[in-house]
């Protein structure tokens, strides 16, 4: 019987051992252990974070207070505060001085992020030029002239004008790039806490000028949304894991920041409306009755209120004012603090019943211009809300009291309890607001994203100057879980077949690679990890498992530092499964998974009887195609010797080499009778079963060890999936084989690795066998460049009109 997927061959069966030897060899000296485990590379566990990847016995983090006093110049476009510090010294050691972040002063021409800048290379933020190939000129863009411009034009970063301690004597301190270093009078001593204020302004920047995560944007009737991000002057963090975490901020890696609690005084316009960090204290001095009655309606509202209408809004905005107020926020147990203002905004809030002991109610609401239009009326809170039923199953209840989506010119960033998000409507000629369905999708993926982030890495505090994965990617991971369940439609960029292209490209760095060396900050820090962790879940912990160490996770650190050690360690002690190979792999290498199919045998029990083993020796011996000779000297009519005299004849002519002898019986019988008797039950038994034994052997060409997902596929159209652990390459990283064994009526046809493209293999060609013609791999989640606009707004094209051919000749005619 011809088989064209299979090589046919005998397995000879030695009672002794019934596993066939492996003949894939490693090359002597090239072994390399994918199993090993991460102790050499993790920290050993201390009092501070033991080595279930709890927090330990001693762990401790500083505490930093602030009382801000703060005002906007809305004509010149600066703020003035003063701030009231008050650190406190959890940690067992004496501190002579503290370090304070000045992220302002990264837009400074002398600042190390300015002047170490590479020319339109790799990984650069916001507008850049090009440097272009090797044979053409670089390029200069536009918007690296108007940064260029802007800077040039304007005086920023801080200007610090005291520093003094709580008695008002001047504290000596010493700027370094964007950090400040306070030097104390005496040593801080453990449990001590120190009091001192700094005095502080700075001219706000243009965001879209500067691509910044903060500033103000400017609208043509001469009105600003202003939004305030990295504003004042804060502590670094001090850690059990590095002490002081004062690394220049370049731009990429965000923030390592201290809890504390603040109390903010903000003075705007008085026909501002501001959204902040924490909760309104005094809000019969900044809000009309009316507002305050609308605000109450929202608590318990099925959609979002209006606080302020767009009516009111565009009242609003057509004039300015002399006056200010003050808004005055208190927020507890806080990592940073941001806020917004702008008479432009419209407002909207909905209560969400959480339930529960922790944070019972919570205000969602949104700030937005009239160009947010129906997309951000529509959206924008419910996403908010939507974000925090997801989260909360996964990680814990929500402990804030609210949670806002701000509209203005930064794209998207995130802050406890608020967050600033950017897609809009666009104004039409024929008065309407329309939007593409790629600005829709943008506004629900950013704002649950976003919202997100006051999960991880607000409450969660990870160190994203460090490890930008730890905040971006298991905040992506979830949001990717989020948005699935909002419209599986929608393009969440968090899927395997993702980062297929970035693992196997050029530009790839490990994922543990410090934040402002990494070269594609997007794939490495936010869709590798999501990804990873979305395998993770799905095909090797499973999602019972997963979810119950995922949620261990997070209420173990829960306004606590986590490091990646106390994830790592977390997940494998919570899940009860070793998972050194899969950190190492997908966090520590830049190896890609690529398991190729090479070959297939399919294999039968030789069954000792010369009856039986030398007919199918015959059978084997007649299948193999004739000489293409043999099959022309037929065609052309040839008549063969031996046909032409058949008076010759011997005894080979009517034997072959295949013909049984007694003395082959004798020796079977022998055989039979010198087995023991369990030896011969087993083996008549596989002999009476005749299964089929099929030898899978797979090469592992991306480095990346992954469990093996098979699709094996029979001659009676029956599909079976298997499964086999990611350990079978523990001995041999390279080349394993696999034995598979089914009934003598389940024929193997074809075989398919990774079916669903579900472990990122990057190559689909080579997970045939027999292979197959593959068509183009579909990009489909594949996201297009925003800038610009470069979708089509159906909602408004759609009332085009058909025009006539008449209609189509007039316009030609005028053209020409």
């Amino acid at each position: 019987m011809k088989n064209s997927l299979i090589s046919a061959l005998l397995l000879s069966v030695t009672l002794a051992s019934t596993a066939h030897a492996s003949a894939i060899k490693q090359t002597k000296g090239d072994f390399e252990d994918k199993f090993r485990q991460l102790d050499e590379v993790l920290p050993t566990p201390n009092v501070y974070r033991n080595a279930a990847g709890e927090p330990g016995e001693n762990y401790w983090q500083q505490k930093v207070d602030y009382k801000i006093k703060v005002s906007l110049d809305e004509e010149k476009r600066r703020i003035t505060a003063t701030e009231d510090i008050t650190y406190k010294n959890n940690s067992p050691y004496r501190l002579k001085y503290l370090w304070v972040q000045l992220d302002q002063n990264i837009f400074k021409e002398d600042s190390i992020a300015n002047m170490s800048n590479d020319f339109g290379g790799i990984g650069n933020r916001g507008p850049s030029a090009s440097a272009g190939s090797s044979d053409k000129p670089a390029q200069l863009s536009l918007g690296t002239l108007r940064r260029q411009q802007f800077l040039a034009d304007n005086e920023v970063g801080y200007e610090i004008s005291a520093i003094k301690d709580s008695r008002g004597n001047a504290l000596d301190f010493v700027i370094v790039g964007t950090q400040l270093r306070v030097d104390l009078p005496k040593p801080l001593k453990s449990g001590g806490e120190v009091e001192f204020t700094i005095d502080f302004a700075f001219n706000i920047v243009e965001e879209d000028a500067v691509s910044a995560r903060a500033g103000y944007e400017k609208f043509e009737d001469g009105n600003d949304i202003f939004l305030l991000a990295q504003w004042f002057p804060r502590l670094h963090a001090y850690t059990d894991y590095e002490g002081w975490n004062n690394k220049e901020f370049l731009g990429r890696g965000e923030f390592t920041l201290e809890f504390g609690d603040y109390e903010v005084e903000i003075t705007v316009p008085a026909d501002h409306i501001v959204s902040s960090t924490g909760v309104l204290a005094n809000p019969k001095d900044v809000l009309t009755k009316t507002q305050r009655k609308r605000l109450e309606e929202a608590k318990t509202a099925k959609r979002p209120v209006f606080i302020v209408t767009e009516e009111e809004a565009l009242e609003n905005e057509k004039e300015g004012t002399s006056k200010t107020k003050t808004w005055k926020f208190k927020a507890e147990n806080v990592r940073d603090f941001a806020w917004a203002s702008s008479r432009t905004f419209m407002w909207d809030a909905k209560g969400y019943q959480q339930g529960g002991d922790v944070q019972d109610h919570v205000m969602a609401m949104s700030f937005y211009p009239v160009e947010g239009g129906d997309l951000w009326k529509k959206y924008s809170t419910e996403s908010v809300i939507h974000t925090m039923e997801v989260y909360s199953r996964f990680s814990f209840d929500y402990p804030y009291p609210t949670a806002q989506s701000v509209n203005g010119p930064v794209g998207g960033m995130e802050y406890p309890m608020i967050t600033f998000n950017g897609p809009r409507t666009e104004l039409r000629d024929d008065g309407d607001r329309t939007y593409s369905q790629a600005e829709k999708r943008f506004l629900i993926g950013v704002v649950i994203h976003e919202i997100g982030h006051i999960y991880f890495p607000m409450i969660v505090n990870s160190d994203e100057r460090q490890w930008t994965w730890m905040d971006e990617g298991l905040n992506s991971f979830l949001d990717g879980v989020a948005g699935r369940e909002w419209d599986p439609n929608i393009p969440w960029g968090v899927e395997p077949r993702d980062i297929t292209g970035y693992m196997k490209s050029q530009t790839q760095v490990p994922i543990m690679t410090q934040s402002d060396s990494v070269l594609r900050l997007g794939p490495n820090a936010y869709t590798k990890p999501a990804a990873a962790l979305n395998i993770l879940r799905e095909v090797i912990l499973g999602r019972e498992l997963f979810d119950f160490a995922f949620k261990e996770f997070s209420e173990r650190w829960m306004f606590k530092r986590p490091t990646p050690s106390d994830f790592f360690r977390t997940m494998e002690e919570a899940s009860g499964v070793d998972l050194d190979w899969f950190w190492r792999g997908w966090f520590y290498s830049t190896d890609h998974v690529d398991i190729s199919i090479d070959k297939v045998y399919k294999l039968r029990l030789d069954t000792k009887n010369p009856d039986i083993d030398f007919a199918r020796l015959r059978d084997i011996e007649n299948d193999k195609p004739s000489s293409l000779h043999v099959e022309r000297n037929k065609a052309e009519g040839k008549t063969l010797w031996i046909d032409r005299n058949k008076d010759v004849t011997d005894f080979y002519d009517e034997n072959d080499r295949f013909t049984v002898t007694n003395k082959e019986r004798n020796a079977y019988n022998k055989f039979l009778k010198d087995l023991k008797p369990w030896e011969r039950e087993v083996f008549e038994r596989a002999v009476k079963e005749d299964k089929n034994y099929y030898v899978l052997e797979f090469s592992n060409v991306g480095g990346l060890v992954m469990p093996i997902l098979l699709q094996l596929t029979y001659k009676d159209g029956t599909v079976e999936d298997q499964y086999i652990p990611a350990e079978i390459w523990r001995r041999n990283a390279k080349n394993v084989r696999k034995l598979i064994v089914t009934d003598k009526e389940k024929e193997l046809v074809s075989v398919v690795v990774d079916p669903g493209w579900e472990t990122a293999d990057v190559d689909v060609e080579n997970n045939h066998y027999p292979r197959e013609i593959i068509p183009s791999r579909v990009e489909a989640y594949k996201r297009k460049k925003r800038a610009g606009k470069v979708y089509r707004d159906i909602m408004q094209d759609i009332k085009t009109e058909l025009k006539t051919d008449e209609e189509d000749k007039k316009e030609e005619k005028k053209d020409n």
